[in-house]
C-alpha cells in the first residue's frame, strides 16, 4: 500500500483545483470567509458521524497531538488560506506565488527534523525534479511572468504573509501525518474540518457576515455544495488515507498535483487561457519524478517521530 500512498496524495491535490470556477462566481457577491464558512458546515454534517463513531480513539491521542490538530485546523484550514489571500494586498500575483513553491522545501525540513524522516539522495533527485517541473508549469518562460500592470515590488508585509501561508501549509502535511500515528484518515478528517469550522464560525461572528445568508441563491447554494464535497470532504479523505502510507516528505511533493491540475481548469473554464508546450513538458517531468519517489516511498525506512 505504500506505493499507491502517494498517487492517492496526487489525486487528492488535483481535487483541489476544481473549485476555482465556482469560487469565481461565489465571491462576486459573498465574502470569502462566509464561503469558507458555508463549506465546512456541510463538511461537518457529512464527518460527525465519524467522529461520534471514533470518539474512543480520541483518548489515544497525547497533548502534542492535540496540538498538532489545533495548528491543521486552525493553520491549516484556515488562516494559511486567509494570509496568503491578504498577501496580494501588498504584493503582485507573481512574488505570491513564487514564495508559494517553497511550501515543499519548508515541509521536507518539517518532516525530518520533527519526523527524522529518511532523505537519501535519489529522493532529492526525484524531488529537484518534480519542484523544477512544477515550477515551469506555473513559469514556463523560465522567469516569473508579470501580470497586466503589474511592477516587481516585493513589500515586506506581502512577503512575510506568503511566507506564513507556505509554512501553515506545510507544517500540516507534516503534523497530518504525526497525527495519523494514532487515529485513521477518517477520524483525522473530522477532526480537521469539525477545528476548522468552530474557528471560522467564531471569526464570522466577529465579522458579522452571518446576514449575507440571506442573499444566497440556489445556484449559490449547489456551487458551494460542489465546492465542500469535491474539494472539501472526499479530497481530504483520500489525501490522509495516502498520508497514512506515504512519508510527509513525498506526500509534499505529491501535493504538487493541485498546480498541475489548476492550468487544466483555467484552460478549461477561463476564456483566453492556453497551455504552453513546456508546461506539457512540466507536467511530464512532475508526473514521472512522482512516479520515482512512490517506487521510493515503498523502500524507505518508516520514520521514528521527535515530536
Amino acid at each position: 500500500m505504500r506505493s499507491w500512498g502517494p498517487y492517492l496524495v496526487l489525486v487528492a491535490a488535483m481535487l483541489w483545483a476544481t473549485d476555482a470556477p465556482f469560487r469565481l462566481h461565489l465571491t462576486q457577491g459573498l465574502s470569502s470567509n462566509f464561503i469558507v464558512l458555508s463549506e465546512h458546515l456541510i463538511d461537518v454534517l457529512i464527518v460527525l458521524p465519524f467522529l461520534v463513531l471514533g470518539y474512543k480513539a480520541l483518548k489515544g491521542l497525547s497533548w502534542k497531538q492535540w496540538i498538532a490538530v489545533a495548528v491543521i485546523a486552525v493553520g491549516g484550514s484556515a488562516l494559511a488560506s486567509v494570509a496568503f489571500t491578504q498577501a496580494f494586498h501588498y504584493v503582485n500575483p507573481s512574488v505570491a506565488i513564487l514564495l508559494q513553491k517553497l511550501q515543499p522545501l519548508i515541509a521536507i525540513t518539517l518532516a525530518w527534523l520533527l519526523l527524522k524522516e529518511p532523505l537519501a539522495p535519489k529522493f532529492w533527485l526525484w524531488s529537484g525534479l518534480a519542484l523544477f517541473g512544477a515550477y515551469i508549469i506555473s513559469f514556463p518562460g523560465f522567469v516569473p511572468q508579470l501580470f497586466p500592470g503589474e511592477a516587481f515590488n516585493p513589500n515586506v508585509i506581502g512577503v512575510a504573509l506568503a511566507l506564513v501561508a507556505a509554512v501553515l501549509w506545510g507544517a500540516s502535511t507534516v503534523l497530518g501525518k504525526f497525527v495519523l500515528a494514532t487515529i485513521d484518515f477518517k477520524l483525522m478528517t473530522a477532526l480537521r474540518f469539525v477545528g476548522a469550522f468552530i474557528f471560522l464560525l467564531l471569526l464570522n461572528t466577529v465579522q458579522g457576515t452571518f446576514p449575507e445568508a440571506g442573499s444566497l441563491t440556489w445556484t449559490d447554494a449547489l456551487f458551494i455544495g460542489i465546492v465542500a464535497i469535491a474539494s472539501g470532504v472526499v479530497s481530504l479523505f483520500i489525501y490522509y488515507k495516502g498520508l497514512e502510507t506515504t512519508n510527509a516528505s513525498v506526500a509534499t511533493i505529491a501535493e504538487l498535483g493541485f498546480p498541475m491540475a489548476a492550468i487544466f481548469v483555467n484552460w478549461i473554464f477561463i476564456p483566453g487561457s492556453a497551455l504552453s508546450s513546456m508546461q506539457f513538458v512540466g507536467v511530464a517531468l512532475l508526473l514521472f519524478a512522482i512516479w520515482r519517489l512512490a517506487a521510493y516511498n515503498k523502500e524507505a525506512a518508516a520514520p521514528q517521530p521527535l515530536i
